[in-house]
């Protein structure tokens, strides 16, 4: 699941590689008054930089992702998201 994010976010590429839990609020437009599915989260990676005045908003869904948290028909949704760390735990482990 990947996504594109606007210039403020982009901060010059650094946040290329990042990861953000985005959930979807609601509608948008009156096209599709309730777009969001009944599991309206998903993860992402950040993986371009969307340029305007293609991106309307702060994130840029893939077409995969999008249509987890919302009704593709939406086109647009309000959205909620933050960024997420994974961390590893590494244990070494030796066997007798």
């Amino acid at each position: 699941m990947i996504a594109a994010v606007n210039q403020d976010l982009w901060q010059g590429g650094a946040s290329c590689g990042k990861k953000f839990q985005v959930t979807c609020t609601g509608a948008t437009n009156q096209g599709v008054p309730h777009p969001c599915t009944d599991s309206p989260t998903v993860n992402v990676m950040i993986t371009d930089f969307c340029l305007p005045p293609g991106c309307k908003g702060d994130l840029d869904l893939s077409n995969e992702a999008f249509s987890i948290v919302a009704d593709p028909r939406a086109g647009g949704i309000k959205i909620s998201y933050q960024e997420y760390v994974i961390k590893y735990l590494f244990i070494d482990s030796f066997f007798f």
